[in-house]
């Protein structure tokens, strides 16, 4: 970049820096299914005057990443992730979780094939919104590979290092290794080999979207024939400004079976972009949800035990 070492500490500090952080985190990104978890997107119809509540209860389960309400009748939507040897399992966990906040209704959205996952914030402020990408960050084909791969415990004691906020330090894996036990070379090519194989999707900053700029996004939801399926997610994936795409179950009160995720400046550019999507696409059937309350949005922490201990305690009213 052609700065000095200091100058880069000394800037990460101030871009992590609290009240206005800019970057939320640097650490690696895993992929959730490659290492054994079972996870879902969720949404539930909610009575207005006890959404705060129903988020509330929702947002203290372990597993919930993200918990947003929306501009429609499904107006809480959140992501929920349930570990290898879950007592509960993903089904049995939403249903408590549905009674819990009293929801009148909750429909699960599995990734039945994903097409793309991967943010990428243009930050000039200089490109097209709706300019199209190479190819996906990370794709089906990369979770196949990644899938391929048995989670050691030695595999554990080293993602649940490798998915803590890197240090602002000038050689922060020298902490790193001491925590995980194994020498710097070692703990260095086991994260490689992660990389290599897929289960970690990138190493990288994490940006607190709003500060960052990117005050909007709009999830775009299509109704697609299942023999057009394929070709529209594809085409869905090539747009730089579509960080997610996946293909969903449908319901009779949901007939959308493809999932875009868009980011942007303002709510206008992610218009824009989903505009431009049912043009190229010939889909005119979609809806476009806004996210309207930010309840809570974390990374999940894999291998802690914690959610575990929600199924112990809170768990407990539920049929095993």
């Amino acid at each position: 970049m052609g700065i000095d070492e200091s100058d880069v500490l000394g800037r990460l500090a101030r871009l992590k820096a609290r009240p206005g952080a800019i970057i939320r985190q640097i650490s690696a990104i895993f992929d959730t299914k490659a290492l054994g978890y079972e996870s879902s997107l969720v949404a539930a119809k909610v009575d207005p005057a006890r959404l705060e509540r129903a988020a509330a209860v929702i947002s203290q389960h372990p597993g919930v990443t993200h918990n947003y309400e929306r501009n429609h009748s499904f107006n809480l939507w959140y992501t929920l992730a349930v570990p290898p040897g879950s007592r509960l399992g993903l089904a049995k966990t939403v249903e408590l979780l549905h009674s819990l906040s009293g929801a009148r209704s909750t429909r699960l959205f599995p990734t039945l094939k994903l097409y793309k996952i991967g943010v990428s914030f243009d930050v000039s402020g200089s490109a097209d919104a709706t300019a199209r990408a190479v190819a996906p960050a990370f794709s089906e084909e990369d979770r196949a590979q990644a899938m391929a791969f048995e989670v050691t415990d030695a595999d554990k004691r080293m993602i649940r290092v490798l998915q803590q906020d890197l240090p602002i330090a000038e050689r922060p894996f020298d902490q790193w290794a001491q925590q995980a036990g194994v020498s710097v070379e070692h703990f260095l090519q086991a994260a490689q080999a992660y990389l290599d194989q897929k289960r970690m999707r990138r190493f990288s900053a994490v940006l607190h979207h709003r500060q960052a700029g990117f005050s909007a996004n709009g999830m775009g939801a299509w109704a697609v024939a299942p023999e057009r399926q394929d070709q529209f997610g594809a085409l869905a994936a090539s747009y730089a400004a579509v960080s997610h795409c996946y293909l969903r179950p449908t319901y009779e009160d949901w007939p959308y079976s493809i999932f875009t995720m868009v980011h942007g400046q303002k709510q206008e550019d992610c218009t824009a972009v989903l505009s431009e999507l049912s043009r190229a696409g010939g889909i005119s059937d979609y809806v476009a949800l806004y996210s309207t309350r930010e309840f809570k949005k974390t990374r999940l922490k894999y291998f802690t035990g914690e959610i575990e201990q929600w199924e112990q305690t809170v768990g407990r009213a539920s049929p095993a």
